[in-house]
């Protein structure tokens, strides 16, 4: 068999541009955050994780602008050699104490800071217990973890999973394992595909109970919930109890690029030993420069968390007034569940048509019946962008037989 036999047997995606229901891969031409250009034409952007809408904010703008001329492009080194600048420095800095915390070690993306942490800590005879609907990044993390202990008859395998969100299970799960093992619980703080917040006072209490070490990932969770943004540990008080929070710059920060904050011992710990670090480009003068704009906008302009949140409660209760099964949850982001894979892309499409972008998730990427149209909102969005998105919503829904 050729290994690219399975390449070319790949048509579901070819299937579904042939029925103009194709909603990945769209290019942006032109951004203002709430309104992009798409196709030639502008449409509302209710997609996005631009959260404080900062992707467009002129002192962000002008930041990256500046770092260029200062630094360059680029660092051409990794942060472990010739890649740290005084710009890396002063971020992680900043950040722990936005955070409330004692340090904090940058990563080139947010995706690869799971992989960055979770195979550092977690070595032969510990184990990470993770959410089974933790996001890719994390997973990802976890299988790294499981291949560098190179579990045999004699070692187990050290990747644990509990059902999503349900600290019942997760007691059950710890229960299992040698009293004496160190364990890592890693969870999303607000799930990105529901908007949901995890139990992080169960969670908490469990990890007292079995001595455990807590991680959230807080990249949909920064700068939305908890005081002035400080995400899911500030949100429930409990900073302390919250061993590390990851997080990224892509979303709130309005750049590329991803975070940890925690024990000073454990960030110089990770820092030194961490090959995700160690072996790639360190971020890029201009991201980081972005981030760094975008956190003192954050840090001036809490009233940007309070009209996010504002604009997302009232997508929330329009959408369920309306009729449909619309995620419970106090976050950013707003899901709509369909239930059916074809009925979502024909829907995507038509709201689409009608001016309004949303992202369509199918499976494999949900469960069976939990198909959906994932929308996200900003603390750009004004009142007229939010009623044509529920205007459109209302008539794409009845159109379908979704509501009546």
């Amino acid at each position: 068999m050729d290994l690219f036999e399975k390449c070319w047997n790949f048509t579901r995606a070819d299937e579904v541009k042939a029925s103009g229901c194709y909603p990945y891969f769209h290019a942006i031409e032109e951004s203002e955050g709430p309104v992009v250009r798409i196709g030639g034409r502008k449409v509302i952007m209710a997609g996005s994780n631009n959260y404080l809408g900062l992707t467009a904010h002129p002192k962000v703008k002008e930041a990256a602008i500046a770092a260029i001329k200062k630094y360059g492009t680029g660092c051409s080194g990794s942060r472990y050699l010739t890649g740290t600048l005084d710009l890396h420095i002063e971020l992680e800095r900043r950040l722990a104490k936005f955070m409330g915390k004692e340090a904090c070690l940058l990563y080139s993306t947010g995706y690869q800071t799971g992989q960055g942490i979770v195979p550092v800590l977690v070595q032969r005879g510990d184990y990470v217990v993770s959410d089974k609907d933790n996001h890719a990044s994390i997973v990802a993390g976890t299988l790294v973890a499981a291949g560098m202990a190179s579990y045999t008859k004699e070692s187990e395998n050290p990747v644990v999973r509990y059902k999503h969100n349900d600290m019942a299970h997760l007691e059950h799960v710890i229960s299992q394992l040698p009293a004496d093992a160190a364990k890592f619980i890693v969870s999303d703080g607000v799930f990105s595909t529901s908007g949901e917040i995890v139990n992080l006072p169960d969670m908490v209490k469990v990890a007292r109970k079995h001595n455990a070490r807590i991680m959230v990932d807080d990249a949909h969770a920064i700068g939305v919930i908890g005081k002035g943004g400080r995400g899911t540990a500030s949100h429930f008080g409990l900073e302390k109890e919250t061993d590390l929070t990851m997080g990224t710059f892509s979303k709130t920060f309005a750049s590329l690029g991803g975070f940890v904050v925690g024990e000073a011992k454990v960030i110089d710990y990770l820092k030194h030993s961490a090959p995700a670090l160690i072996f790639s480009a360190s971020p890029t003068p201009a991201s980081v420069a972005s981030a760094l704009a975008a956190l003192d906008i954050l840090e001036s302009e809490p009233e940007r968390v309070t009209k996010l949140m504002g604009n997302a409660r009232k997508m929330r209760s329009g959408l369920q007034a309306m009729g449909f099964r619309v995620s419970e949850h106090d976050s950013a982001v707003v899901s709509i569940v369909i239930g059916d894979t074809e009925k979502v892309l024909m829907m995507w499409r038509a709201i689409f048509d009608e001016g309004v972008f949303v992202n369509a998730f199918i499976r494999p990427g949900v469960p069976p019946g939990m198909e959906m149209l994932r929308t996200s909102y900003m603390a750009t969005h004004e009142e007229h962008h939010l009623n044509k998105i529920l205007e459109v919503f209302s008539k794409v829904g009845k159109k379908f037989g979704v509501i009546n």
